[in-house]
């Protein structure tokens, strides 16, 4: 345990220090059981305004490590390991204790001043609150959280600032309590002091994309459901005056909320319909407000005994209603997707059909993986003029682009760009699996991240002869397949006669039947891929003409349309009574034959969630990790990787990319279902509870 917890303490010395400062000053005082609140000490260490007024000035430090009731030492230990953690981990020790000894002081101070200057000004709020007290350190950490998103990439920055100052916001309009006011003038301190605090690590800020945009209006509309909440279950006596009794009834409430609900996930689309309702709503709101705030003026001005008891809700709501419609106004742009219905009538990106997506990659060339773009259900857009394309199947509103854009070397990065900025017009969520290092990198300077899915394993052909201690299974297998008269050939499988046909087909279906699982498509090739006039199989065949093995090779084009090596797809064997080494004899075999027709390389391909001996440095690649071992019984993905280290390989990374970690769970619905379209729930299941035959 020790050792686990050492690095922790030495990466966060200020944060476990206070954590453990926290804990012995509950413990020594009996605290963390007892309310604090109620014992004849308590004037003593808590601040506020009442101990501002007696001198006891040392209370806005000894407040700091108490807490008024039992309970709350779980929200301000939370608290601290969560934001001040956090920033103590990216900014430094240093620097975070400084923003958060500096925002507990600032905050508590600052409040106890503010409402000492406001108490005799008749406003009834302020009077009751500057007699009461309060303890805990959750100002100091609300002001180091603020402060250090200023370290965050793009969209995490603005979210976290966005949820941050929603919950001040609106705990201190409708609930408004002495820690309300301090954890507001925390979070703004924070906001305030973060860029500069920051330094060298602040994230660079520009213009707003059109997802930032769209996350605008979403958040407005999350607060303005928060505050029906917040009014609902925890009515209170705000600045503006008391919400109880002014909740909707629970019926209303919940009618509300999903009215909210679907205008969220339209504008977090970019629908123009939820748009315009949105529009609508906003404006009937402000008019609302609007009218309020007329009939108090009258009120006030002609002395008039109107009382408009909705005010405290009514109003707050005018406001944030106001700042919504503004940015709803400034964003319109960011609105733009079309309807389904429209959408099905339309074609993104111009036309581009399969033929002319073939003729494109033959003219500039590809990746090892480009002549799967050519495939069925693949949709395309054409970028850069008609220079290049990207290829991409939608499955759960996500466009999973199928390894790296093609067309001229300059064109690649373009087609990237206007690939993004299609499916932000459309609504989708963009990614590029089994993507290339070039392409990762092209990304990444967009901001875009990646994590490593497979590897393609590429041997070299040219010097290649088989010799050596690492190559004896490889010359075993020739030695063998001569001796007992197994021939090779490299041919068209739509040239073959039916009943070599037949025999690819049937030893296809054999091996798709004893996975367990449905056949897998989208990177996975079949039979009917591989009877492509443009794809060349290599069969394996005793003297009988009877087929042992069969592999099919998909070509990789440079420039000028011929093939500059091939890429492996296909590969299947007979289970009874085959040849036994038969796949290491096609590969050597096919390694052989393009080579003497001017290949350079061959691809083995690489197996999905299968890599070498590496470590996996993050959660994602973790979780892929533990997905490729529960594939494995079915689909033998690792087995299959071991097995083409045989052949000496060079191993290139392949990557998914990705837009925003939040889409990482869609992602994954949207990959599984493009790999595994004809899987149900049954199959799942089985994934999760593997049965006992496996």
């Amino acid at each position: 345990m020790r050792t686990r917890a050492a690095p922790t303490a030495a990466r966060l010395p200020f944060t476990c220090g206070v954590v453990a400062a926290v804990l012995l000053v509950g413990l020594g005082t009996g605290t963390l059981w007892s309310a604090a609140q109620d014992r004849s000490w308590y004037p003593q260490v808590a601040y506020g305004t009442p101990s501002l007024t007696s001198g006891r000035l040392w209370t806005f430090v000894t407040g700091a490590f108490f807490a008024a009731e039992p309970w709350q030492y779980a929200l301000i230990v939370l608290g601290l390991v969560l934001l001040v953690g956090w920033t103590e981990w990216h900014l430094g020790t240093g620097r975070a204790a400084l923003v958060c000894c500096a925002g507990q002081l600032a905050a508590t101070l600052g409040a106890a001043l503010l409402l000492l200057a406001l108490r005799q000004s008749g406003w009834d709020w302020a009077y009751n609150l500057s007699h009461d007290l309060d303890t805990g350190f959750s100002a100091g950490a609300l002001a180091a959280g603020a402060a250090a998103s200023a370290a965050l990439r793009s969209p995490w920055r603005s979210r976290l600032r966005a949820a941050l100052l929603a919950f001040a916001v609106i705990w201190l309009l409708y609930s408004g309590t002495l820690s309300d006011v301090e954890h507001f003038l925390a979070v703004v301190l924070g906001l305030a002091v973060g860029r500069r605090l920051a330094g060298e690590l602040a994230a660079g800020t520009g213009r707003p994309s059109r997802r930032e945009w769209r996350l605008g209006a979403v958040t407005g509309l999350v607060v303005l459901a928060v505050t029906q909440i917040v009014v609902w279950l925890a009515p209170g006596y705000g600045p503006l005056g008391d919400t109880h009794g002014l909740a909707d009834s629970p019926v209303g409430l919940i009618l509300s909320l999903a009215v909210m609900a679907l205008l969220v996930n339209g504008l977090r689309r970019g629908s123009r319909v939820a748009w315009r309702w949105t529009v609508a709503f906003a404006v009937l709101n402000v008019l609302v407000g609007l009218l309020v705030a007329v009939v108090l003026v009258i009120s006030l001005v002609s002395d008039a005994d109107v009382e408009v008891t909705g005010l405290p809700v009514l109003m707050p709501q005018a406001v944030i209603w106001t700042m919504e419609l503004v940015l709803l106004i400034a964003a319109r742009d960011a609105f733009r997707t079309p309807s389904r219905r429209r959408r099905r009538r339309t074609a993104p990106g111009g036309a581009l059909d399969r033929e002319q997506a073939g003729d494109l990659l033959r003219r500039y060339g590809g990746s090892n993986l480009s002549w799967m773009t050519t495939w069925r259900d693949n949709s395309y857009l054409a970028a850069a003029d008609g220079r290049a394309y990207v290829a991409y199947r939608t499955h759960a509103r996500v466009a999973v682009a199928l390894g790296d854009p093609v067309g001229r070397e300059p064109d690649r990065a373009t087609a990237l760009t206007e690939f993004a900025g299609m499916c932000d017009a459309s609504g989708l969520v963009p990614c590029l699996f089994s993507a290339s290092e070039r392409t990762a990198t092209d990304a990444g300077a967009m901001g875009w991240q990646h994590v490593q899915v497979a590897e393609d394993t590429i041997i070299p052909l040219e010097g290649l002869e088989f010799r050596g201690k690492s190559w004896q299974d490889v010359r075993t297998a020739l030695n063998r397949a001569k001796k007992e008269g197994m021939a090779y050939r490299l041919t068209t499988l739509a040239d073959e006669p039916s009943e070599v046909l037949s025999q690819v087909r049937a030893i296809s279906e054999e091996w798709v039947s004893d996975m367990g699982l449905p056949e897998m498509g989208f990177t996975l090739g079949g039979v009917d891929e591989a009877l492509d006039r443009h794809v060349r199989v290599g069969l394996a065949t005793d003297s009988g003409g009877e087929v042992h093995g069969v592999t099919s090779w998909m070509p990789v084009y440079g420039e000028g349309g011929t093939p500059t090596g091939w890429t492996l797809d296909v590969m299947r064997r007979r289970k009874q009574g085959s040849f036994r080494p038969v796949v290491e004899f096609l590969i050597a075999s096919t390694c052989l034959a393009v080579r003497d027709d001017g290949a350079t390389f061959l691809s083995l391909s690489g197996a999905p969630l299968a890599r070498g001996a590496t470590t996996a440095d993050s959660t994602l690649e973790r979780f892929l990790d533990q997905l490729g071992a529960a594939l494995e019984p079915y689909y033998g993905f690792r087995s299959l990787h071991s097995f083409k280290a045989k052949f000496q390989p060079v191993h290139e990374p392949m990557h998914l990319i990705y837009r925003d970690p939040a889409d990482l769970p869609r992602i994954g619905v949207a990959l599984t279902r493009a790999y595994m379209p004809q899987a149900g729930l049954r199959d799942f299941t089985r994934l999760v509870v593997p049965s006992s035959g496996h």
